[in-house]
C-alpha cells in the first residue's frame, strides 16, 4: 500500500491545499493530511480546530485521513509506515525551501521520497497568510477557502 503524508500548518486550509489533497488522493492508496506545529508562527486556529476544518473539507475523499503531529516529520512518517512525503509548490521560492527540506529528510531517512505537486495556476498566488489578511479587512474570501472555513475565520475574527 502506498501511504503518503501531506504535512502543513493549514492555518487555515485553502482551496489550494484542497487541490493538492484531491490530486494526491488519486495518486496514492492513502493520504494522511497532517497538521504540523510551527513554533515560529502565530496560528489563528488551534491544531484541533485545523484538524476539524480539514476533516470537513476532505470528507468526500475516502482515502484521505487527517492527523496532527508535533516533532520530527521523519519520525511521524515512520510511525505511519509511510514512505512518501507530498509537498505542494506554488513558485520558485517554494521550490528552494522545499528542495532543501527534501534533501534534509533524505539524509535523515533514505527510504523517504518527496513528491512535489505543482499547484494549479488559479491557486499560485494563494496562501493561508493572504487569506487571513484579506479576512482581517472583512474582504471576500469565498474564492480562497470553502464555506466552512470562511465561516470559521469570520467567527474567529468577529465578522
Amino acid at each position: 500500500m502506498r501511504i503518503a503524508v501531506y504535512p502543513g500548518s493549514f492555518d487555515p486550509v485553502t482551496k489550494g491545499h484542497l487541490d493538492i489533497i484531491e490530486r494526491a488522493s488519486k495518486l496514492f492508496d492513502q493520504v494522511i493530511v497532517t497538521v504540523m506545529f510551527n513554533q515560529s508562527k502565530s496560528p489563528m486556529f488551534s491544531p484541533e480546530e485545523r484538524v476539524e476544518l480539514l476533516q470537513k473539507t476532505t470528507a468526500h475523499l475516502e482515502n484521505v485521513s487527517v492527523d496532527k503531529h508535533m516533532g520530527l516529520l521523519i519520525d511521524y512518517l515512520k510511525s505511519k509506515d509511510a514512505r512518501i512525503l507530498v509537498k505542494g509548490l506554488r513558485a520558485i521560492s517554494d521550490f528552494e525551501a522545499e528542495f532543501q527540506m527534501a534533501s534534509v529528510n533524505q539524509k535523515l531517512c533514505r527510504d523517504i521520497e518527496t513528491v512535489f505537486i505543482m499547484t494549479r495556476t488559479e491557486y499560485m498566488y494563494l496562501s493561508s497568510s493572504i487569506v487571513k489578511e484579506v479576512a482581517s479587512f472583512k474582504g471576500d474570501i469565498r474564492a480562497f477557502v470553502s464555506e466552512e472555513v470562511r465561516d470559521a475565520i469570520f467567527k474567529k475574527i468577529g465578522g
